[in-house]
């Protein structure tokens, strides 16, 4: 890569989307290119990093979410792509692996970045999930 010059080319998930399109490219030698859902996964895994830097561009948090919002989304189409190909076995679970582990490394820190910039936004603890509202 070229010698930083933008903002988002300094964020670790800007780096991180593109580092899944190259780990993506390898596993596009074995997905016939007829198939909607290759397709389907480029469009959504190239609109990861467009997002980003889109977004990181913006001045006003909302604007900035909504991008972010769009990259996370992408981010999980991703993963549901793969999902798809596993199913329809042109894939093995042990192909996509690596890319799972990029797509929720990636999700993670864009959710982080959506909560830095929306202090109107509401969430939900993560803890009363899974222990039917119990607390340790």
């Amino acid at each position: 890569m070229s010698a930083t010059q933008f903002d988002h080319e300094k964020l670790r998930v800007y780096i991180e989307s593109l580092g899944f399109l190259s780990w993506l490219e390898g596993l596009f030698t074995r997905v016939p290119s007829k198939l909607s859902v290759r397709d389907q996964l480029d469009r959504a895994s190239t609109s990861i990093p467009l997002n980003i830097a889109e977004g990181n561009g913006k001045y006003t948090e909302k604007d900035r979410c909504k991008y972010f919002d769009n990259a996370r989304g992408s981010a999980l189409e991703c993963a549901a792509c793969l999902d798809v190909l596993v199913t329809k076995k042109i894939l093995k679970d042990r192909d996509i692996l690596q890319g799972k582990e990029i797509l929720t490394g990636i999700v993670s820190m864009l959710v982080g970045l959506i909560k830095n910039n929306s202090s109107s936004r509401v969430y939900e603890s993560q803890e009363d999930y899974g222990n039917n509202g119990k607390k340790d």
